[in-house]
């Protein structure tokens, strides 16, 4: 009895040449690709929290500048000294307004700020920001008194406790009148960071 050997049937080899060279490279340009997403990624983070920070120290310099100028006017309450304005252009400015425009300010307008108060003669403070501050007396006319028919304030004798408006109860208190005040204040920091913070003070 006679055999046939056993033969294997196989591919030819040429038919197998670069495919895993292929899949490898498609692999290493998707990993590559990867790496790429995931360091834009981190700088991204980085970024933003950098900006985040830088606007944060903004604020708290702009706070300064509020400060600042409610210590001015507190300390020139009752005298004539808030009668006029004192905004002239440069350093000397105290960037005060005795009224307010007929428009309302734009205050990302750098032109606004021409007159304003600069904290520190315009030096950057330890964050690396400058501040500027402009305070506003609510009246319609300018260097004038403080009146209660052109200027937003609190009328004589207004009733700040009590029982409703009965003034013959014994916890009824009046005050006196009260001229309001806008103050505004800018702080300019590192990578173009703005901040611009209001409050309204309310003074005898």
């Amino acid at each position: 009895m006679s055999h046939r050997p056993y033969r294997r049937h196989l591919r030819p080899l040429r038919a197998q040449r670069g495919v895993t060279l292929i899949i490898a490279l498609i692999v290493l340009v998707a990993m590559t690709l990867a790496g790429v997403a995931m360091m834009r990624s981190v700088d991204t983070g980085t970024i933003v929290a950098g900006n985040i920070a830088f606007r944060q120290a903004t604020v708290h310099s702009a706070d300064q500048g509020l400060q600042t100028a409610y210590n001015f006017v507190s300390a020139n309450s009752g005298s004539t000294v808030l009668y006029n304005d004192d905004n002239i252009i440069g350093a000397a400015s105290k960037g005060y307004w005795s009224s307010t425009p007929n428009n309302e300010r734009n205050w990302m307008d750098l032109n606004e700020w021409n007159k304003a108060a600069v904290l520190n003669g315009g030096a950057a403070d330890v964050s690396g920001n400058v501040v500027y501050y402009v305070i506003e007396r609510l009246c319609r006319d300018p260097n004038v008194a403080n009146t209660s028919t052109s200027c937003a304030a609190t009328p004589d004798n207004a009733a700040i406790t009590g029982e409703g408006i009965d003034a013959s109860q014994a916890n009824y208190f009046t005050r006196p009148p009260a001229t309001h005040y806008r103050i505004t204040a800018k702080s300019v920091g590192p990578r173009n960071s703005v901040t611009i913070v209001q409050m309204l003070v309310r003074t005898q």
